[in-house]
């Protein structure tokens, strides 16, 4: 089926237990772990169950594309369990002093400015299709990766602070870009 929904020669179906879900769950209950873990200072469990998190997220899109187990429950899932996670690593590690609080703030605030947009675009009746662009492709990259290496640092007591001021900085930057364009279209677009 051109819609991902196929699984096995059953024709489509929105099938809930395909392997491919069931890693994508696991991800998705790994954040209140992941979120305990560095409210407890155990920074160095937190970046391996992030780095298992990131690998967890690449086998469940091989799987799905692979095996045919893509599901429209994946395909939704998905994206939440990646949100879920960095959304409430960056709320975290602000309350704990290792990344600004203002930096949490652009994130979140990003992530929220763009559901709640498409939301009520989808309220007053006008759909929205939003494609990701290269600067939002590049900036979840950056926020992927200075939370890893946030995680990495602190768990491993490593003094590179230029690196982890660099990558905030990056990291804000693609944000606050990413976030205004996709401002921009959406004007454009109504």
């Amino acid at each position: 089926m051109p819609d991902g929904t196929q699984l096995g020669q059953d024709g489509p179906q929105s099938a809930l237990l395909t392997l491919p879900n069931v890693i994508t769950f696991g991800r998705l209950c790994a954040v209140p772990v992941a979120v305990w873990l560095v409210l407890d200072s155990a920074f160095a469990w937190a970046f391996w169950l992030f780095v298992a998190a990131g690998l967890s997220d690449a086998l469940d899109g091989w799987l799905a594309r692979r095996t045919g187990a893509g599901s429209a429950v994946g395909a939704m899932l998905d994206p939440v369990a990646d949100k879920a996670l960095l959304v409430s690593m960056y709320v975290t590690l602000a309350a704990m002093g290792i990344l600004p609080v203002w930096l949490a703030i652009l994130v979140v605030f990003r992530d929220m400015l763009i559901v709640g947009g498409v939301l009520v675009f989808a309220l007053i009746g006008h759909r929205v299709a939003i494609r990701p662009i290269l600067i939002s492709r590049l900036n979840t990259g950056l926020q992927i990766v200075l939370v890893a290496v946030a995680l990495g640092l602190a768990g491993y007591a490593l003094p590179l602070p230029i690196l982890l001021t660099a990558l905030i900085w990056a990291t804000a930057a693609t944000t606050l870009c990413s976030g205004a364009i996709y401002v921009g279209q959406a004007a454009r677009a109504r």
